[in-house]
Order: C-alpha cells, then sequence, then structure tokens
C-alpha cells in the first residue's frame, strides 16, 4: 500500500467519478484506476461498484475512507516533522583521523572553533586510512589528515607543520639519556616497535625500515596500529619512531630527535568545497600563523 493509492481512493470516493479524479489528481484516467486495482487485490474487497454509467462505493469502501485519511494525514505529518527537524539539525564537519594522535592534535584548535562557529557540531571519525579516500570522495567525512606523500588523489592538500619523526622510548630505556639519537644507535640498541602500511605512512615506514637495519625478527615487535604500540614503549619493551604531532606527546616518555632526519610534511586534505564551508575557518586554527596565506578563501 503506497501514497498514491490512497489518494486515488480519496479523490475517487469524493467524486464517485474515475475521469474528474483524474483532472484533479493529475494523472490519466488508466493511471487512476490501475492505483484502485491493486489497492482493491491488496486488501482483498471491492472499494467501488462500477457500471458503464455510475461509480458508488462499496460497504467496505466506507469502512475504509477513515482508515485512508488516517494514513494519509499520518504520512504527511512525518514528512513534515522529518523536514523540520533536518532543518534545524546542526551542520556537522566529519574530521578523519588515523590514530589517537591526529584525535589529540585537533582539541586546541576544535576548543576556538567551538566559540566561532557554535553552529557548527564537528564529528572526528577514527579511520584506517585505506578507507579515507573513498569516505572522502563520497562525502562521507569532509576532511582528513594525511602526510604529504601520502596525500589523497585529487583533494586539496594543506600543509599545517613540518612534522619531525622523533624516537620515542620510555623513561628508563637507553635511549631516553641521549640528547639527539643518530640512526646507528637505532639500529643497535635493544628492541624497535614498528607497525605497517597502511596505518603507517609511507615516508615514516621508510625511516622504521633504516632503523630496523640487520635487526634478528625476534628484535622486532611488530604491531597492528600506533595505539598498540605505546603500551609497549611505555612499559620500556623497546622504542619507537613516530611523528612528533603538535600538542599531540604523550606524557611520561621521551621524544628525542634523530640526526639526519628531515621533517615530513603534515596536512589536510580536503575536496573542493561549496561557499559558507566551515573548513576554511577549521584549517585558520590548525595552520601557524606563517603559512596562513596558502589557506583557501
Amino acid at each position: 500500500m503506497n501514497t498514491t493509492q490512497l489518494e486515488c481512493f480519496l479523490e475517487v470516493a469524493n467524486c464517485l467519478n474515475f475521469s474528474r479524479a483524474a483532472q484533479r489528481l493529475n494523472i490519466t484516467q488508466p493511471a487512476v484506476s490501475h492505483q484502485i486495482n491493486t489497492l482493491e487485490n491488496e486488501l482483498g474487497v471491492k472499494l467501488f461498484q462500477r457500471t458503464s454509467k455510475s461509480v458508488r462505493l462499496t460497504q467496505e469502501g466506507h469502512v475504509f475512507i477513515e482508515y485512508a485519511g488516517e494514513i494519509l494525514k499520518l504520512s504527511r505529518i512525518s514528512i513534515n516533522r522529518m523536514r523540520e527537524s533536518d532543518r534545524n539539525a546542526p551542520r556537522r564537519l566529519i574530521i578523519g583521523c588515523r590514530n589517537t594522535l591526529e584525535l589529540r592534535l585537533l582539541i586546541p584548535a576544535l576548543d576556538r572553533f567551538r566559540t566561532i562557529q557554535p553552529e557548527i557540531l564537528p564529528a572526528p571519525r577514527l579511520i584506517p586510512f585505506d578507507a579515507m579516500e573513498n569516505l572522502l570522495a563520497d562525502g562521507s567525512i569532509h576532511l582528513a589528515f594525511a602526510f604529504q606523500r601520502a596525500s589523497i588523489a585529487k583533494a586539496r592538500y594543506q600543509e599545517l607543520c613540518r612534522c619531525q619523526v622523533m624516537c620515542v622510548c620510555a623513561p628508563s630505556h637507553p635511549l631516553a639519556g641521549a640528547g639527539n639519537v643518530t640512526m646507528e644507535a637505532l639500529r643497535t640498541t635493544g628492541h624497535i616497535a614498528v607497525y605497517r602500511p597502511p596505518a603507517c605512512p609511507p615516508d615514516l615506514f621508510a625511516i622504521q625500515t633504516q632503523a630496523m637495519g640487520v635487526r634478528h625478527p625476534g628484535q622486532i615487535l611488530f604491531c597492528d596500529n600506533l595505539e598498540t604500540i605505546f603500551p609497549l614503549v611505555a612499559a620500556g619493551y623497546g622504542f619507537a619512531l613516530l611523528p612528533d604531532y603538535p600538542n599531540a606527546r604523550l606524557p611520561d616518555l621521551c621524544y628525542r630527535p634523530i640526526d639526519g632526519l628531515a621533517p615530513l610534511s603534515f596536512g589536510a586534505v580536503y575536496l573542493p568545497q561549496k561557499k559558507g564551508s566551515a573548513i576554511p575557518a577549521l584549517l585558520s586554527l590548525l595552520t601557524p600563523p606563517d603559512k596562513m596565506s596558502s589557506l583557501p578563501g
């Protein structure tokens, strides 16, 4: 049963004439007849007595008028309520993050964003990086973080910072007492915790591979993602090489620079936006002042 059937039934019941009902509904008479026939077949009763000269409601037709009217009324109320709900719903800005450190770097910007654009409701999502491109393309997310060489095809890339890769370890680890750490020290000191693409950006994975050197597999702690690295590092089982995201360092861990490593370009990726998008406002809060001139208008 559908609303078109009910509208045709009520109009014919009102006019007791199929041609006039078709005119009022702005459809053809055969279309009205088809809707009435399918409705009668579904209900298993005849709603009208039809002859070549007249149309009359059956007893079942008289009974069904009340039900049809109530169903249509409820349908219209539901549609209006849903439209009103959609109009009153807050605008959402869906942000794709690959790991919890990217979620942490959002906090200072979102704290300010809340005051300058209170009508926008951010919705951070933790998403495996290999799913990010499809989600961005179909509009399921509006903004994502990425290193430049791993940025998403056809998306705009806005650098937010130059991100240094650091040696991260527990205070009790042998590398914690060093100032800068050499690549040779990384290759020869204890266990290293690593994770693989797509969770690990390609540039970072290349640096991890250098540090693994010729280690025996038993000295390499293979992890599924960034989150599973931290318990091992914090407990002193080994060290890790991780990007030093802004405002995202974890307490109680030591961060040591690595000699000879150039910083990686880290930024936001997004598709071209319509006028009125909230993305430029959020990017302005994430971007250092010296990079503001390259932001989209």
